[in-house]
Order: C-alpha cells, then sequence, then structure tokens
C-alpha cells in the first residue's frame, strides 16, 4: 500500500471515530428531566464533550476516575448491620446521633455507657459501626458518579453498577430498606429515633434522585420495571415525610435541617410527579426560610452560634442552592427573592466570600476549617448571576480530588458532615 492509501485509511478512520463521538443534529443526547441539575444543561455539556473540548475532557476523567473506583465496590444494604433497628425489623435504615457520647464504661448491665450526653460537634466514632449510615452514603455517592459518568461516556459497566446498587438497597425483596427513617440517629437508652435523623438522607438523596433520572434516559440495566418500583418507593417515602411526625417536626425546624427537609420534599415531589407540592414548596421557602433564617447581612444566626459555623453555613446553602435548583424547574426564581430586610441567598453566599478566597479570616468558631467548603455554593451563585461570586470563581480552593462543577452544576457538601 502505498503511503498515500496508508494516510486515506488513517483518515476515513479518525472521520469515523469522530462521527461516532459527536451526535448528530437527529441523534443528540436525551434530556434527563433531573430534579437539581438541569438536563438541558447537561445535554449541551454532554455534546461540547463528544466535540472535544479538552477542559470537559480532562474534568471527565476526574469523573471516571472516581467511578472506576466504585466498581469493585458494594453493593450494600440494610440488612446487614450486626443488630436490628429498635422494633427488630432489619429492613428499617437505622443510624446513631453522631454528637451524643456514653458516660459511663459499658458493663454486662449497661451495654452502651448510658447515659448519653452531647458534645457539639465532636463525633462519637462508634456511630460508624453497627448503623446504615455509612453504607446509605456509599450508596447515594456512587450511584451519582456512575450515572452521571454512564450518562456522559456511554460505557455500560457504569449503568449496569448504578442499577445494581440502587435494586439492591431500594427495591430487592430480600435486602431493600422500608421508605421511611424511624430509626435514624438514635440515641442508646434515651431514643428509637429522632425527627432530625431525617437529614441522614435530606443531605444527599437529591442527587440519588438525579441518578435515577440520568438512568432513565436509556442506560443499560435499569429496566422499566426498575424504573416503576424505584417510583413507588420515592412516592411512599415522600408519603412518609409528609404525614409522619418526625417528618412534620423536622419541616418546623428553623436552621439547616428544616431547609434540607424543603429541599428533600421539593425534590421527591418534582420526581414522582407532583410538580404542584415542588413548587408550592419552594415558594413557601421564601419567607419561611430565607427571610426567617437569614440575616440582613447575609449570616445564617442559627449556623453562625455552632461549634462548626463554617461548615454549617456552608451546608445550609447547599440546601438553599438546590432548592433555587428545583425552583427553576416549577417556575421560582429563589435567587431573585428578597426578604423584608434585604435577606437573600446571594447575600449568604457573598458573606462567606473573604474567607472562601482567603482574603480574611473565618472569624466565627470552628472545629475544622476547609475554605473549599465554599466553592460549590459560590459557584451557584455565580451562575445564577452574583457577580461578587463570579468575581470570587478564580480565587476558589478546589475540593480535594478536583472541581467538577462543569459536569454536575448542582452544590454538594464538599467538607465532612458530622450530624
Amino acid at each position: 500500500m502505498s503511503g498515500r492509501s496508508r494516510a486515506a485509511v488513517r483518515l476515513a478512520a479518525v472521520v469515523t471515530i469522530g462521527a461516532a463521538l459527536v451526535p448528530s443534529a437527529h441523534a443528540s443526547p436525551k434530556v434527563p428531566d433531573t430534579a437539581v441539575l438541569d438536563g438541558a444543561r447537561l445535554q449541551q455539556t454532554k455534546v461540547r464533550l463528544h466535540r472535544g473540548d479538552p477542559r470537559l475532557r480532562q474534568k471527565l476523567r476526574i469523573l471516571t476516575t472516581r467511578a472506576d473506583a466504585w466498581l469493585n465496590q458494594g453493593p450494600w444494604t440494610v440488612v446487614d448491620k450486626p443488630r436490628p433497628a429498635p422494633g427488630g425489623d432489619v429492613h428499617d435504615y437505622l443510624s446513631q446521633a453522631p454528637y451524643w457520647w456514653p458516660t459511663t464504661t459499658p458493663t454486662a448491665d449497661n451495654p452502651w455507657g448510658c447515659p448519653y450526653v452531647q458534645r457539639d460537634g465532636q463525633r462519637n466514632p462508634e456511630v460508624d459501626s453497627g448503623t446504615d449510615r455509612l453504607d446509605a452514603g456509599k450508596v447515594f455517592s456512587s450511584t451519582y458518579d456512575l450515572a452521571l459518568a454512564w450518562y456522559y461516556t456511554g460505557r455500560r459497566v457504569y449503568a449496569e453498577k448504578a442499577a445494581q446498587v440502587l435494586r439492591t438497597w431500594f427495591l430487592d425483596p430480600a435486602t431493600r430498606m422500608n421508605p421511611n427513617l424511624n430509626h435514624a440517629q438514635f440515641i442508646p437508652c434515651k431514643y428509637d429515633g429522632r425527627s432530625i435523623g431525617i437529614i441522614d438522607f435530606s443531605q444527599s438523596y437529591t442527587s440519588v434522585l438525579d441518578a435515577q433520572a440520568l438512568l432513565a434516559t436509556g442506560a443499560p440495566g435499569w429496566s422499566a420495571k426498575d424504573r416503576t418500583a424505584m417510583g413507588k418507593w420515592n412516592a411512599d417515602f415522600l408519603g412518609w415525610l409528609e404525614n409522619s411526625d418526625f417528618g412534620k417536626e423536622e419541616g418546623a425546624a428553623a436552621n439547616n435541617h428544616g431547609t434540607f427537609y424543603d429541599m428533600q420534599l421539593a425534590a421527591l415531589a418534582y420526581a414522582t410527579g407532583d410538580r404542584a407540592l415542588a413548587r408550592r414548596t419552594v415558594l413557601d421557602a421564601r419567607a419561611k426560610r430565607v427571610a426567617a433564617q437569614i440575616a440582613a447581612d447575609g449570616g445564617q444566626p442559627q449556623e453562625l452560634a455552632r461549634t462548626r459555623s463554617w461548615h454549617y453555613s456552608t451546608f445550609d446553602l447547599v440546601a438553599y442552592t438546590r432548592l433555587a435548583a428545583i425552583g427553576r424547574h416549577v417556575g421560582v426564581n429563589l435567587w431573585a427573592y428578597q426578604g423584608p430586610a434585604g435577606q437573600e441567598v446571594s447575600r449568604a453566599v457573598d458573606f462567606l466570600l473573604p474567607a472562601a478566597t482567603g482574603a480574611a479570616a473565618w472569624s466565627y468558631p470552628e472545629l475544622e476549617f476547609h475554605r473549599y467548603a465554599a466553592s460549590d455554593v459560590v459557584h451557584a451563585a455565580a451562575d445564577a448571576g452574583d457577580r461578587a461570586a463570579q468575581r470570587a470563581l478564580p480565587k476558589l480552593e478546589a475540593p480535594p480530588g478536583g472541581d467538577l462543577w462543569a459536569l454536575r452544576p448542582a452544590a454538594e457538601q464538599l467538607d465532612s458532615i458530622a450530624g
């Protein structure tokens, strides 16, 4: 074969590969009906990736590295804990209050070392053994990473793994979780469960809802039967969240617990087709959350009073910015709302900018300061048009493992959580 012929063959191969990577106008990727993430934006990002955007390709390598790490882990199930929740049903989710500690050495007559006392911000290491909380966190993180990686790459192995994790935790009769949180954040010898334990799910479960929406665009291994069963689980969980005493108590909380409750309620409503409830929840959050929980200067008094005030200020803003993202889908611009004293979500983000950019020290109590914890909420504010946040972007500290905002533009809690 001549040199000219070999060159022609190589060129044809390049053209063929390029055609496979770049969706045509008639075969553009499906827009996922995500609750928090902007499905149209994800679709556009996927097209740009397939056209070879070098910055997005670099971000994709970070995402696929994370997804690859999940392939040989799990699946996880609530029935694996060494003892069931109070009441004896191994299918009930169980977690232990993170800031409560025994006061005496355990004995045969007092195996827990009761009574327990609270040490705010100090995590009792025993809560990470014998309960379901760490495994639930792995379910949430893995399905999100895997579903995103499948959506952007089309690699079957990512979708099939995400489907396996979801079926094992939520659907398979032998291993499924009951759709309630009756025994979340129990305190030994004191409470069998508490309403504030709802935050075990509300802080991250919206990622699972978005993972399901991504898989629903045609992922191999995630069948119509799976989608229907998962929709039923979500509807049952939404019913429990709305109507249980614990759900009502958590919804009345005047701090990050209340904000996250609203976010979870709105997202579940949207995902299960109750768009009216989703819209009403975001509308009500204007006066109930923004005006009531954010001060005129942008500080969040309930969070600033904590021993981990930086963590909880950024954490609460994850809920606000995700709630605003859900509002976008149902015609409510939460970013545009201003309370009677000038309270705004963007002002709460701006309150963090001096510390987030390293321009000033954080002047409130904080046991474990991580500047990068604010990165995602600053991204969210910048996307919403906050000019101070836009100017701050180049000065942010990237979170460990890299900044993935370009591929999953919805705020995540980036530093460690302790309750």
